[in-house]
């Protein structure tokens, strides 16, 4: 994956020098433990990037203090204004940036709201309605010399008040006893309706879920947070009741890789992951030679029937192996799918048939990181595919079908791309380029893969970009950031669901913390039929089997 890397964190080696002076006087704590890892993974990370031919300075300046925007106005060198009202390239700059082109009588787009949610926001809040106190609707007004009478009005007034809470809350139900003094029998308090047998019940569980393997909090640290608000929740009996509600709702994970195989595009790449039994000295007593050592957590996003999907695997297999176990459920009588992947051959498989796209943002990428040395030459290729991912953009606002959109592309994108084309073509043949060069470099990227890369000019429904499945790779990266590994290949296979469910409810605008509560509710209905506990149709089967629960969700 190719995706912008975060930057290394940054210590003083003053503080380093601090953490070894205490070697000497005592053991080291957990944080200064870590902090050493860190910089051992990093001496490591960099001896290998040093390592590779391909490796530039200015790479190595990005991975360690990371990079900005590459939107077009931010990485081209601005130039001169040619008139009053700006430039047509500083009118399309500023329109990327989200402004007003330049001579728009000075109007300022309207600041943000700087995290102010209107009340509608709120929709996983508790509702209270408040009547008035003395007054109903139809009485007299109140005002002794009006003559009129009150009315509801729609919309009630709004007030929100938060609170603070511990994730996993709980309530302690102390049941009185009764002893008689001669046949010293005890009598014990019923417990209040509804309270159940279970110490942990459906909610505890989805959210402990939710910051795991949805916000990236390891378990050690929802442990200590949880203990700082007196409600302590081990690590280990956090692990104890994820791995307990996967196996039971095992059949719709399973359910939703066959929808999954279904769709109409797939998008797939990969990212590198830990698994510490398959890494040294722990797969040195499994007495295992593998013939890749490799660790990856794969991403496949499917878009089709409107619904999108996203699938994730971690394992030693690579993206296109993956996604070939993926279409191995697919339907005999559909037709081969769309893949959209960059041009890394671990990304596809001659084990099933697609109709392969490249994505157009790896390529434009390739043309950022030269930018500052060939000005001029980079200005033309990034103003050029600017202008096609405007016409994409605008398929999209205006929600076209995919032949519409394709008709609009070939009328709109054809054009340009046919220009950057022969512009690419001209440079080598003129040899003004040198080849081993970062421009000539990318331009023979382009070439050797123009036709994947254009196939949104010439089949329906084609993608420009990968984007999607980058974004849902970062709930992965944002997990081996934060928890650093997984200890076991079941405990990768508990975090792929949960991370797959997790996604594709935020891809169906569904709250996921409800519905793997549900899940968890109706776990004997699921495994009956998993392909009605999918998350955009859930709600409808509630409604069903639970008329009160249902509607209480909708």
């Amino acid at each position: 994956m190719t995706a912008t890397k975060k930057p290394i964190e940054r210590m003083d080696v003053d503080e380093l020098e601090k953490i070894l002076d205490h070697t000497k006087e005592r053991p080291l704590s957990d944080e200064e433990r870590r902090k050493l890892e860190l910089v051992v993974e990093t001496l490591a990370f960099l001896t290998s990037e040093i390592e590779d031919r391909k490796t530039t300075i200015k790479r190595l300046r990005k991975l360690l203090f990371g990079s900005g925007s590459e939107k077009t106005a931010s990485v081209l060198p601005q130039e001169p204004e040619q008139n009053d009202a700006g430039s047509a390239g500083e009118e399309d700059a500023a329109r990327e940036n989200g402004t007003g082109a330049a001579g728009d009588n000075d109007t300022e787009k309207k600041k943000k709201g700087h995290g102010r949610n209107g009340a509608e926001k709120y929709v996983g809040a508790e509702q209270i309605e408040v009547p008035h106190q003395s007054l109903n609707s139809g009485d007299g007004c109140p005002d002794l010399e009006c003559k009129g009478k009150v009315y509801r009005l729609r919309d009630p007034a709004v007030l929100v008040r938060l609170v603070g809470q511990a994730p996993v809350s709980g309530k302690v139900y102390k049941l009185e006893r009764l002893r008689c003094n001669l046949c010293l029998r005890i009598y014990t308090a019923a417990a209040p309706e509804g309270v159940g047998e279970k110490k942990y019940d459906e909610s505890s569980a989805a959210m402990i879920a939710l910051l795991k393997y949805g916000s990236g909090l390891p378990f050690n640290r929802v442990q200590r947070l949880q203990g700082n608000l007196g409600i302590p929740l081990a690590a280990a009996t956090q692990w104890d009741i994820v791995h307990r509600v996967a196996r039971l709702i095992e059949p719709v994970y399973a359910e939703l890789i066959f929808e999954a195989a279904q769709g109409e595009v797939l998008h797939n790449d990969d990212t590198t992951m830990k698994i510490l039994d398959l890494m040294g000295k722990r797969l040195e007593k499994r007495k295992e030679k593998p013939e890749r050592t490799g660790i990856f957590t794969s991403g496949v996003v499917s878009v089709g029937g409107g619904h999108r999907i996203a699938l994730f695997f971690t394992g030693t297999q690579h993206a296109g192996e993956n996604l070939r176990d993926v279409l191995t459920r697919r339907a005999s009588e559909l037709g081969p799918p769309i893949q959209m992947c960059d041009a890394l051959s671990r990304n596809v498989s001659e084990d099933f048939d697609t109709i392969v796209c490249n994505c157009m943002a790896h390529a434009r990428r390739s043309y950022v990181d030269v930018v500052d040395s060939f000005p001029d030459e980079c200005r033309f290729v990034l103003e050029t595919l600017r202008e096609v991912f405007k016409n994409d953009a605008t398929a999209r606002k205006l929600a076209m079908t995919a032949e519409e959109r394709l008709e609009f592309h070939r009328k709109e994108s054809f054009r340009p791309m046919a220009k950057l084309r022969q512009w690419m073509w001209k440079k080598l043949r003129d040899r003004v380029v040198e080849p081993n060069s970062g421009l000539g470099k990318a331009i023979a990227y382009m070439r050797t893969h123009w036709r994947k890369l254009t196939r949104f000019l010439f089949v329906a429904g084609a993608p420009l970009d990968n984007n999607i499945v980058e974004r849902a790779l970062k709930r992965a990266i944002l997990h081996r950031k934060t928890s650093l590994f997984y200890k076991s290949e079941n405990g990768a296979w508990v975090g792929d669901l949960y991370m797959s469910l997790i996604a594709t409810c935020e891809f169906a605008e569904v709250n996921p913390f409800d519905y793997l509560s549900e899940l968890q509710r109706h776990g004997a209905e699921l495994s009956e039929n998993p392909s009605e506990w999918m998350p955009w149709n859930y709600r409808e089967t509630l409604s069903v089997i639970d008329p009160a629960r249902g509607a209480s969700l909708s």
